[in-house]
């Protein structure tokens, strides 16, 4: 379940670090914060990645979530679905195994089949109630960023028409070309707001990743502020190392997700750290804490 490879020897940190008026051991979070139950605010609608969780089974992941107070588990396959609903979970961004980073829109050759099987998935996520899928521009290979663009928009519109009818939104996922997807195309927000632009349709739209942004353009809170409108959807994680998003890393998540909350968004806010503490779970509820603003 690594996400496609790319995030790999996490290294286990040491000492304490303070979090919301709690220490917390990097190994062994307090028990007031991994037994209190959360109230939380109602102003996140808050989702986890379950790729970040593969030592934990779904069915475990899901209760665990729903204890806590998630709305939601994102990145989940048709098959999953249903473990989701079985808890009063939404698949919050729907994919599946055919889904590719790297050989993506951008690139002709690959519409026919991706058409071909996003039209299926687009399909079951509607009949699930799945409202989102994520999609990719794929790799540059040499490519203009410009060429890259319009071939997205081709190879992007049949389907956003099936999503437009359906009631699902396609996603392209913001990512880093710099650290963990070398030659990625759609890596800054600017490039996805032209194409966002270009495509036209409220059934389209930007995941925004926090992680992946910082280390590619930085200014996440005026960039939220500027360009809110074209993101569908929000990912967190620690930078560097994409771990923990409490004091050990350098971004500002209780600002960040103030600032999300003053757009209006009403969409979901998905942790998707890789957890370094023993207690995965304990890991999840702190990051729900820190952005329950």
């Amino acid at each position: 379940m690594d996400r496609r490879n790319v995030l790999k020897n996490i290294s286990l940190g040491a000492g304490a670090l303070a979090v919301g008026g709690l220490t917390t051991s990097l190994t062994t979070p307090n028990t007031d914060l991994k037994m209190s139950p959360l109230k939380l605010k109602g102003n996140i609608n808050h989702s986890a990645c379950r790729w970040c969780y593969s030592g934990i089974e779904l069915e475990e992941l899901a209760e665990k979530s729903a204890d806590i107070g998630l709305k939601g588990l994102d990145l989940l396959t048709p098959n999953e679905w249903a473990i989701a609903i079985k808890y009063g979970l939404e698949c919050s961004l729907g994919t599946d195994k055919f889904a590719n980073i790297i050989h993506g829109f951008n690139e002709p050759k690959n519409h026919k089949e991706l058409q071909e099987k996003y039209t299926g998935l687009i399909d079951k996520a509607a009949d699930a109630g799945v409202k989102q899928v994520i999609v990719f521009s794929g790799n540059r290979h040499g490519m203009d960023d410009a060429v890259g663009l319009e071939n997205c928009a081709v190879g992007l519109e049949a389907l956003v028409k099936q999503g437009e009818k359906r009631g699902v939104t396609l996603v392209m996922e913001l990512l880093n070309s710099k650290v963990n997807h070398k030659d990625y195309m759609c890596d800054t927000s600017p490039w996805g707001v032209q194409l966002v632009e270009k495509i036209g349709s409220e059934n389209f739209g930007l995941l925004y990743d926090i992680y992946h942004m910082q280390i590619m353009e930085g200014d996440v809170i005026s960039t939220i502020r500027k360009y809110n409108k074209y993101y569908s959807h929000y990912h967190t994680g620690g930078v560097p190392g994409r771990n923990e998003i409490n004091d050990s890393q350098e971004l500002n998540y209780p600002a960040i997700m103030k600032a999300i909350v003053a757009t209006g968004f009403k969409g979901y806010v998905a942790q998707e750290f890789i957890p370094t503490y023993d207690d995965k779970i304990a890991a999840l509820r702190e990051g729900i804490t820190i952005c329950d603003v």
